[in-house]
């Protein structure tokens, strides 16, 4: 599909809904042994493969247009399937699942994927739920597929290499059929949507800075949840309203939780103007501090107001790179119209995305007259005040699919996106709602 350079983008455009949280509350939902509601749950290819594989280990789902209802088995109810467990291209499904059957005593769970899927790593997960006594089988020890055998486990304090809501979410999955206290310490702060959700279903599970900790439970409380917009998948139409002259957007229903807020704490530094009721980050906010003591259940969102204007050069810090880990790909495409250098450091988890997002993103807005390099956890961008356009090809990742499409809207001659179609991953509507705003 080709994205002609567009003068203006006007107008509103709903946030699709959450991927992360859509992963989440369908997997709490077949953990649960009452039935679970849940409202603006995303349909696309991942989150699809989830439905999919619950279903192929006891839970019942039913499904009426935006509205997603699962009844599971309870926490130790997990039916052992007949074959291989599908998890597509979903990689938060591939990570989180293995945290819950790794507890289903006298059970074995294999898991596959497509052939993105059987080059991501899992040895991240396998580590820690081996310390607490599971037994894990993976190919090459490190990819899928991998064989899960349910085991009895015990608690463990956990020090995470590298900041990873995925992996601590297995770990605290696996904590509540745990003997113990189980513990998560992180080295940055990374999405908590998995600790919001465990609170509303009244698991006590606390915070401390960087620390995470669960207690076992028999069973999870029931609950509704309402899915918010995604930020993530929102962030393009957000770019591309900060990269083209004379713009005005209105992005509704985001989720603004302040552990997805890092882009636009970015975006902001450069110059952009972002405007929202956000969460705001712990150590600005008002009363109590949310990063101690118990996990609120809420998820915030907002409609954010944004509007183009001159760009500043910044540089990424290690620190921030988990709260902003899926937009990453847009920094380096701003840091193309912004005044100096922009520079990326400590992202070396985009080499084991869907595709290696590093090399994908240097070579791709290279081949549009970027003036960028790479390193080996990040790259580094020389503003030249725009691109010049041509062909990207998308790698079959569905953000490399919708960042040469924003970068058409502000490229001199268009960009032809090959691959459009890896969008649908996450976001089946993008092209359509890029079109309306331009």
């Amino acid at each position: 599909m080709r994205f002609e350079p567009a003068r203006a983008l006007r107008g509103e455009v709903v946030a699709p809904p959450d991927k992360s949280i859509s992963h989440r509350a369908a997997l709490l939902g077949a953990m649960s042994a009452q039935p679970v509601r849940i409202t603006n749950y995303l349909h696309a290819a991942d989150t699809t493969s989830t439905l999919n594989a619950l279903r192929a280990i006891g839970a019942v789902i039913e499904v009426d247009c935006d509205e997603v209802v699962v009844r599971g088995a309870g926490l130790r109810g997990a039916r052992e399937p007949d074959g291989a467990i599908d998890v597509g291209n979903a990689g938060t499904l591939m990570r989180l699942l293995p945290g819950w059957l790794a507890a289903q005593e006298g059970k074995d769970f294999e898991l596959d994927g497509d052939a993105s899927i059987r080059g991501r790593p899992v040895d991240r997960i396998a580590a820690p739920l081996r310390l607490m006594g599971a037994s894990i089988e993976a190919t090459d020890d490190r990819y899928p597929p991998f064989v899960v055998r349910g085991t009895s486990l015990q608690a463990i304090d956990y020090v995470l290499p590298v900041a990873s809501a995925q992996v601590k979410s297995c770990v605290l999955l696996a904590g509540l059929l745990a003997e113990g206290t189980t513990r998560v310490t992180e080295p940055a702060p990374s999405r908590d949507h998995t600790e919001r959700i465990l609170a509303g279903a009244g698991v006590a599970i606390r915070r401390s800075g960087c620390d995470v900790s669960v207690t076992p439970v028999d069973e999870l409380g029931g609950l509704d949840i309402v899915v918010p917009g995604d930020l993530s998948s929102a962030a393009f139409h957000i770019a591309a309203g900060v990269l083209v002259p004379d713009s005005q957007l209105v992005v509704c229903n985001a989720g603004v939780n302040w552990t997805r807020t890092g882009f636009l704490r970015i975006l902001q530094r450069m110059g952009a103007i972002i405007i929202g009721d956000v969460e705001p980050l712990p150590e600005a906010g008002p009363g109590p501090d949310p990063c101690t003591g118990a996990v609120t259940a809420v998820e915030p969102v907002s409609d954010l107001d944004v509007t183009a204007g001159p760009l500043q050069a910044t540089t990424v810090e290690p620190d921030e790179v988990a709260l902003a880990i899926d937009e990453l790909p847009l920094v380096a495409l701003l840091g193309c119209f912004a005044e100096g250098e922009t520079a990326v450091r400590g992202a070396g988890e985009l080499r084991v995305k869907e595709s290696d997002r590093i090399a994908g993103v240097v070579d791709g807005l290279r081949g549009l007259g970027a003036e960028i390099e790479a390193t080996a956890d990040g790259f580094v961008v020389s503003g030249t005040g725009g691109l010049r356009g041509g062909v990207i090809d998308a790698r079959g990742d569905h953000r490399m699919a919708m960042l040469g499409a924003v970068a058409g809207l502000a490229s001199r001659e268009g960009v032809e996106v090959v691959g459009i179609e890896a969008a649908a991953v996450s976001y089946p509507g993008f092209a359509e709602d890029l079109a309306r705003l331009a």
